[in-house]
């Protein structure tokens, strides 16, 4: 599980909760990822409204990281969409191959974008489906960690 803020160029990992399994993919406290390429970073694009999300996609290098990641701006905006109205955000091996990851925002009591809840794995342990199915794990975890931030 990863705790992970906006900084100028990235999401930074501010906190994690290893697993105690031995086949994992290791980001450690302090790693930065892309905006455009991992679900951490498509939440906070996510909670950008339209003109200033445009704006900032304007700003960024959409590096290819795999043959999944987004190298357009369009195809980015569709997905940003998706986002918004799932209420949570997905890595399909954008960001690595054979690394698939699920993250979901974690908001002030004003519905302000603050951080990201994720968790990601290895394709061989974790499918989409999988992490698909752990979204409202996820969401009940990330509105605990607002409550004890804002209450």
């Amino acid at each position: 599980m990863n705790f992970a803020v906006p900084r100028e160029t990235g999401m930074d990992y501010l906190d994690r909760v290893e697993t105690g399994w031995a086949f994992r993919i290791q980001l450690p406290i302090g790693s930065r990822v892309p905006f455009h390429c991992t679900a951490s970073g498509k939440t906070f694009l996510a909670s950008l409204p339209m003109a200033k999300l445009k704006s900032f996609l304007a700003t960024l290098h959409l590096q290819a990281m795999t043959q999944n990641t987004h190298v357009s701006t369009a195809t980015l905006l569709t997905e940003i969409a998706q986002v918004r109205k799932n209420g949570y955000a997905l890595d399909q091996e954008e960001f690595m191959d054979d690394m698939v990851a699920i993250a979901v925002p974690v908001t002030d009591p004003k519905n302000r974008y603050i951080a990201a809840l994720a968790f990601h794995g290895p394709t061989q342990r974790v499918t989409i489906s999988d992490a698909i199915k752990s979204k409202e794990l996820l969401q009940s975890a990330a509105r605990r960690i607002s409550e004890s931030l804002f209450d």
